[in-house]
């Protein structure tokens, strides 16, 4: 079954054994995220969630990156609209996260080369990361005047506070290895055997009964309450919007587009 097609910004489809499989599609931006990627991942995610007898979700990136962060082009067009079109924005991406972060079938993250910005808020929102040894990570979003604020529940339960208080403050990349030390990825393998390491994982969770599962999910993840709660959910997408129009992202934004130092 696939709901998508090859020029999507993203692909879904489920296999004959209800393993969902989602995959960015913007390769030629490194699958940078803008609106319609967006959208794409929330039609994606719900259209897996309603079908019946799905059992997993994988979700890839297409080309030679997992996921670039956000299409800072479409950050500064969106950041001249109102305040309105902001919060619109922020809300329909940490919604795409939240609900990757609540599916109640287990989502595994398979990440070679870049994995920016959001794209670590995404892998941390799914059960497992499995990484190629080639990938590379940052939570960037402070150097362009930006924040992190509607992927950072997501990030503190993967990570914990104390690593990201780090890398969020700091936008440094790191690798393969540190997200392994960290918690950000589960396991590290070879970039040649990414897909073998993610069919081995979901050969494990199909042995396993489907209710247990999504029951186990849901406690886990009420216990942590690594999404807030409804205020809480609100005070993040907006301080997220209100940032982008801040003097702060436009000088950021502008540093990208001319390919200069920021002036801080």
């Amino acid at each position: 079954m696939s709901g998508s097609n090859a020029t999507s910004p993203v692909l879904w489809s489920i296999d004959r054994r209800g393993v969902g499989h989602v995959t960015l599609n913007r390769p030629h931006v490194n699958n940078a995220y803008d609106g319609s990627m967006i959208r794409g991942l929330l039609e994606a995610v719900d259209a897996v969630d309603a079908a019946t007898g799905v059992r997993a979700v994988a979700i890839r990136g297409n080309g030679r990156h997992f996921q670039a962060g956000a299409d800072l082009n479409w950050i500064e067009a969106v950041a001249k609209g109102s305040a309105a079109d902001n919060i619109a924005a922020s809300r329909a991406t940490a919604e795409a996260m939240r609900r990757i972060n609540r599916l109640p079938v287990p989502t595994l993250a398979l990440v070679q080369g870049g994995c920016f910005g959001g794209g670590t808020g995404l892998i941390a929102a799914c059960d497992i990361v499995v990484a190629a040894d080639n990938a590379m990570f940052s939570i960037a979003e402070i150097r362009w005047g930006l924040t992190a604020a509607i992927i950072l529940p997501q990030l503190n339960a993967a990570m914990g506070l104390r690593q990201l208080r780090r890398y969020a403050l700091t936008g440094e990349r790191f690798g393969a290895a540190e997200a392994l030390r960290i918690g950000l990825a589960h396991e590290v393998v070879a970039a040649t055997e990414l897909e073998s390491a993610g069919a081995r994982i979901l050969d494990h969770i199909l042995e396993n009964a489907p209710s247990a599962i999504a029951e186990t999910k849901a406690l886990a993840l009420d216990i942590a309450q690594a999404d807030g709660d409804d205020m809480a959910f609100g005070r993040l997408v907006e301080s997220h919007a209100l940032k982008r129009q801040s003097p702060e992202a436009a000088e950021g934004l502008a540093s990208f587009r001319e390919r200069r130092q920021a002036r801080w």
